[in-house]
C-alpha cells in the first residue's frame, strides 16, 4: 500500500487512523519475525532454499485457487501444484532444465485434457483449464527464479583468525532483490501515506500514488548500490539502473496482484500473515522483481 485516503488522514485517533496505526505495528512485527527466517534460507541455498520456495508456492497456490473457487471457477489444483513443482525442481538442475520442462509440460498438457474429457459439464471447461495453467506460470515459474538466482554454492562462516563470512554471488543477487523490494515497499508505503497526492492506478489500486513510487525508488536504488557495486563488481551506473528496474518491477507485481484481487472481489488474498494479509500479498512485488534481477545477473556471469 503506497498511499492513504484523505478521509483516513483527517479522522480522529478513535477512528480508522488508530486502526491504521495498529496495522502498521502488525506489519513491523511480522516483518521482524519473517525477514531473519527468509535470510536464513538464502544463506543455505540449494535444496533448502528450493524447499522454502516450494512451501511459499503451495501456500500461494492455495490462496489463488480459493479466490478462484469463490468466484465460481473450478481449476484443477493438482495440475497447478504439479507444474509449479516441475518449475522449481527443474531449476535445481540447470543443465537438464530444458529437458525436464519439455517432458513435464508435454505430459501435463496431455493429462490435463484427459481430465477435461471426464468432466460431466463442458461449460467453462477451457476457462478452468487455462486457469489451471495460469496459476503455476504466474506463481511457480516466478518462484523458480529464486532457486536459479541463488544456486547451490555454499555460504561459508570463518571463525579462524577472526570472524568473517564468504557469500556466493547468488546470495548477493538475492539480497539485491529482497532488500530492494522490501526497501521499496516500506518507503513507498510511508511516502504514499504522508506525501501521496497523485493517484497512480485508481481503477486497480486506489491507494497507490506516484509520490509513493518515487519514495520507494530512492531506497531500491540505494539497496542495489550497496549489494552489487562492491560485492559483485557491478558498475555504479548499472547498479542504479538495476535499482530503478527493481522498483518498477515491484510496482508492476503489486499492481498485478491487485488486479487479480479486484477481479475476484477480495481485499486480501488470505490472512496467514498479520498486518500483511495472505502469502500472495507479501510476495507479489517479489514475483516480477526476481525475474528482472535474474535476467540482469546473466550479463555478469
Amino acid at each position: 500500500m503506497q498511499g492513504t485516503s484523505k478521509q483516513n488522514v483527517t479522522m480522529g485517533t478513535n477512528g480508522p487512523e488508530k486502526k491504521g496505526s495498529s496495522s502498521v505495528g502488525q506489519r513491523w512485527l511480522t516483518a521482524g519475525v519473517m525477514i531473519p527466517v527468509v535470510l536464513l534460507f538464502v544463506w543455505f541455498g540449494g535444496w533448502v532454499s528450493c524447499a522454502a520456495c516450494l512451501l511459499v508456492t503451495v501456500l500461494g497456490t492455495l490462496e489463488l485457487h480459493s479466490m478462484l473457487f469463490k468466484a465460481g471457477f473450478r481449476p484443477l489444483i493438482w495440475l497447478s501444484f504439479g507444474l509449479s513443482g516441475l518449475f522449481l525442481i527443474s531449476a535445481m538442475f540447470p543443465a537438464q532444465r530444458i529437458l525436464f520442462l519439455q517432458i513435464g509440460l508435454g505430459a501435463f498438457v496431455i493429462l490435463s485434457f484427459c481430465w477435461l474429457f471426464r468432466r460431466q459439464t463442458l461449460e467453462g471447461s477451457l476457462v478452468d483449464w487455462a486457469l489451471s495453467l495460469a496459476v503455476p506460470i504466474y506463481l511457480g515459474w516466478s518462484m523458480s527464479y529464486f532457486v536459479l538466482l541463488r544456486g547451490s554454492e555454499i555460504s561459508l562462516l570463518h571463525t579462524m583468525n577472526g570472524f568473517w563470512v564468504t557469500l556466493p554471488h547468488g546470495v548477493w543477487w538475492l539480497l539485491a532483490t529482497l532488500l530492494g523490494v522490501w526497501g521499496f515497499d516500506g518507503a513507498a508505503f510511508f511516502a504514499g501515506r504522508y506525501l501521496g497526492r497523485h493517484k497512480m492506478a485508481p481503477h486497480i489500486s486506489p491507494a497507490k500514488t506516484w509520490e509513493g513510487v518515487a519514495g520507494g525508488l530512492v531506497v531500491s536504488i540505494l539497496a542495489s548500490l550497496l549489494t552489487t557495486v562492491v560485492p559483485l563488481g557491478v558498475p555504479w551506473y548499472l547498479a542504479l539502473v538495476l535499482g530503478i528496474l527493481i522498483g518498477v518491477a515491484a510496482t508492476l507485481g503489486d499492481l498485478g496482484e491487485s488486479l487479480i484481487k479486484r477481479q475476484m472481489h477480495v481485499k486480501d488474498s488470505g490472512q496467514i500473515m498479520p498486518g500483511h494479509g495472505g502469502m500472495l500479498d507479501r510476495i507479489d512485488s517479489l514475483l516480477f522483481a526476481v525475474i528482472v534481477v535474474y535476467l540482469f545477473s546473466l550479463f555478469f556471469h
